[in-house]
């Protein structure tokens, strides 16, 4: 089993930045491709950044691509999303999400990819 666990949410004026922490755990000598989704009320949960298990391929939805920047320390085991020049509409429930994969180039933006989800965490940008 693997778990993963969000942290660095939080409210933030608009133009702010915030990092947003992943944690996994539990299988860790397994590959994963790992992926940055936002909720809101109402709406599908969207991906926003993706990121190989290489850390050579990544991608960006276009709402913020300039803004935001996954990255990922695989010695610590951690995903991160580093959000600038943040608007009121990045205001969403974040979750991080782990699809075990055997390619190193590999990721993908559709939730049905991913097997792991964590918990989530609130960004509400104030204007």
């Amino acid at each position: 089993q693997v778990q993963l666990v969000e942290s660095g949410g939080g409210l933030v004026q608009a133009g702010g930045s915030l990092r947003l922490s992943c944690a996994v755990s539990g299988r860790t000598g397994s590959s994963y491709a790992m992926g940055w989704f936002r909720q809101t009320p109402g709406k599908e949960r969207e991906c926003v950044a993706a990121i190989s298990w290489s850390g050579l391929r990544s991608y960006y939805a276009h709402s913020v691509k300039g803004r935001f920047t996954i990255s990922r320390d695989s010695a610590q085991n951690t995903v991160y999303l580093q959000m600038n020049s943040l608007k009121p509409e990045d205001t969403a429930v974040y979750y991080c999400a782990a699809d075990p994969t055997v390619s190193a180039s590999y990721y993908s933006t559709a939730k049905s990819a991913y097997d792991y989800w964590g918990q989530g965490t609130q960004v509400t940008v104030s204007s």
